[in-house]
């Protein structure tokens, strides 16, 4: 998918990066999970402006307290920085 792979692009200078896209989005967060991998971050249908107001928003997950935010893309490198300092 494009726009995922330029949310890639974009957090990829900053941390490192696993882009997955095999299977359910339950499995590909449990793979994650279990790599241990702190953050997963979601495209979906609103980030391509199914909503017009979530366009460029994607899911921020957080693994260890499961809790999830959309926040703008524009934002997220920011974002991730700032929780894993």
């Amino acid at each position: 998918m494009k726009k995922a792979q330029e949310v890639r692009d974009l957090l990829r200078p900053h941390m490192t990066v696993f882009y997955d896209e095999a299977g359910a989005i339950g499995r590909r967060y449990r793979r994650q999970d279990e790599a241990g991998t702190p953050f997963g971050v979601t495209i979906d249908f609103d980030t391509l402006g199914e909503k017009p107001e979530l366009k460029d928003t994607v899911t921020l997950r957080d693994r260890d307290s499961m809790k999830q935010d959309r926040v703008r893309i524009e934002e997220l490198v920011r974002i991730l920085l700032e929780k894993i300092r």
